[in-house]
């Protein structure tokens, strides 16, 4: 899976397999920068929060960044009313909070919580989806 920059490989460990100390190794904590929200994101909300489904190069294109923008909202629009959807740009020498995610915000929690377990897993420009809840508060005020 592409995250970020970086390549993530996941394999699935082989039954008595020994590694060559024959000691047990423990399960790694990966650490991920805007990953930290996956998984147990807290109670569901009506903004969902999609990572590694754009990179900043493909928002710096106006064209494109408008078709991805598009294309995010009638995907989203089959879960449920869409209230907006926010992608932050790249702006030149400017460090962008949020850029690379993409914010969508549903009418109800409901139609949030049918897109989050929809889009989950699935891939996007041949890049695995991961969403997350995000706090309706900090996306109004572009807490990003």
């Amino acid at each position: 899976m592409q995250l970020g920059d970086k390549k993530l490989i996941v394999q699935r460990a082989s039954v008595g397999a020994k590694n060559s100390n024959a000691a047990v190794v423990a399960p790694v904590q990966i650490q991920v920068p805007g990953l930290s929200l996956v998984g147990s994101s807290g109670p569901p909300t009506e903004v969902l929060c999609l990572l590694n489904m754009v990179t900043p190069d493909e928002l710096k294109d106006e064209e494109e960044y408008e078709d991805i923008l598009e294309d995010i909202r009638e995907e989203c629009n089959k879960y449920g009313v869409v209230r907006s959807v926010e992608i932050p740009r790249p702006i030149e020498g400017v460090d962008v909070p949020g850029c690379g995610k993409v914010f969508v915000e549903f009418n109800s929690i409901v139609d949030c919580q049918k897109a989050q377990q929809a889009l989950t897993g699935r891939k996007f420009s041949d890049r695995v989806v991961v969403t997350s809840y995000f706090d309706p508060d900090k996306y109004h005020r572009r807490e990003f």
